[in-house]
């Protein structure tokens, strides 16, 4: 038995989102329905909808920043009833048993994680995401939204299921805290939120954005400095200044000079997937011991560490709430750095008349 609910869908590369009807599965023994409330729009939804990466499967419900309120439990579920307020992320599942996945790093999963949606799962059958009036999950996949929360807070919590814990993962891993030296490149959707994390764990912020356009913002989100790009001199004054830098751009930047203002020891996150690859001079790295990583958001267990901490701290992603006819024009807007800073479709307006 399955349960039809409207969503929103784009029946091939780049064309305009439709409301169709959807089929819900019917809950298995570890499975939880959820009527969602909110669902953010992030950058991956647009590089996925548009096919700039390949391999996307159409038609396409995406989504994969989901907040809503627990509608049936499965008869082995524990740890979620009906009621709670829950959120979705990045995974849907994975094989639980891998060595990946018992370290709570489920997005390794050697057998292959299954995307929220365009992706196929075990069973064959392909994932839709959270542009959509419900959603059927495995339990182990589904967070709880702290108490610390608000109703009212929701929207804004919505992002940090992608964009919080894709900044908190590294942050955590390379020992951000009193004291350490952040620099934060591009404040959109990820950066912003980088900078507040970055902030409450106690780093001193920088923000290295093109322009001064969004300085104000930056100091407002904890950052202790802003440095606008577009002036090069920035990159000798910052010469081995900070111990950890966040690339949050999507698009490919002069690693180079960036890696420059790293100091003994430093490394550069590269967060963003810039089609391009990414290219680099071997002295940048040799100088000072100098690194480039790469992380990919966080397994379950930190990603329900994040949210407890984001809720602690009083940390909400800033938003823009939108209704479900306006997502074709906030992804344009969102490609061209008009939202500030990060679009949440209001889930309730997709099945109105």
């Amino acid at each position: 038995m399955t349960t039809t609910v409207a969503a929103l869908s784009t029946p091939k590369a780049s064309a305009h989102f439709e409301t169709v009807e959807l089929e819900r599965r019917d809950l298995g023994a570890h499975d939880v329905r959820i009527e969602i409330r909110w669902a953010g729009i992030c950058h991956t939804d647009i590089h996925q909808a548009r096919d700039e990466w390949g391999q996307g499967i159409f038609p396409m419900t995406p989504g994969h920043e989901i907040v809503g309120v627990v509608a049936e439990v499965g008869s082995d579920v524990t740890d979620h009833r009906v009621g709670d307020r829950v959120g979705v992320g990045c995974f849907v599942d994975s094989c639980l048993e891998c060595e990946a996945c018992r370290d709570g790093e489920e997005q390794f999963c050697a057998q292959g994680v299954v995307q929220t949606y365009s992706s196929k799962g075990y069973d064959g059958e392909v994932t839709y995401g959270g542009y959509s009036e419900q959603v059927v999950v495995r339990d182990h996949f589904v967070v709880a939204i702290p108490d610390g929360y608000a109703d009212d807070d929701l929207a804004g919590v919505t992002p940090l299921l992608c964009a919080g814990i894709t900044t908190y993962a590294p942050l955590r891993r390379y020992g951000v805290g009193d004291g350490t030296k952040v620099g934060v490149i591009g404040m959109g959707g990820l950066g912003h939120v980088a900078v507040k994390i970055a902030a409450a764990l106690g780093a001193e912020v920088s923000v290295l954005s093109r322009t001064d356009a969004k300085r104000s913002d930056g100091e407002q989100f904890g950052a202790t400095a802003y440095h606008a790009t577009e002036d090069e001199s920035v990159f000798d004054d910052l010469q081995g200044h900070f111990d950890l830098l966040l690339n949050t751009v999507g698009d490919a930047v002069d690693l180079d000079a960036f890696l420059g203002t790293l100091g003994r020891g430093g490394t550069m996150v590269n967060l963003g997937a810039p089609s391009d690859s990414l290219d680099v001079g071997a002295f940048s790295l040799l100088t000072m011991r100098r690194s480039v990583a790469g992380s990919m958001v966080g397994g379950l267990p930190e990603t329900q560490e994040m949210l407890d901490f984001c809720a602690e701290h009083g940390i909400t992603a800033t938003v823009e709430v939108i209704a479900a006819d306006q997502v074709d024009d906030y992804y344009d807007k969102v490609v061209d750095g008009d939202v500030r800073y990060r679009a949440v479709i209001d889930v309730a307006t997709i099945g109105a008349k």
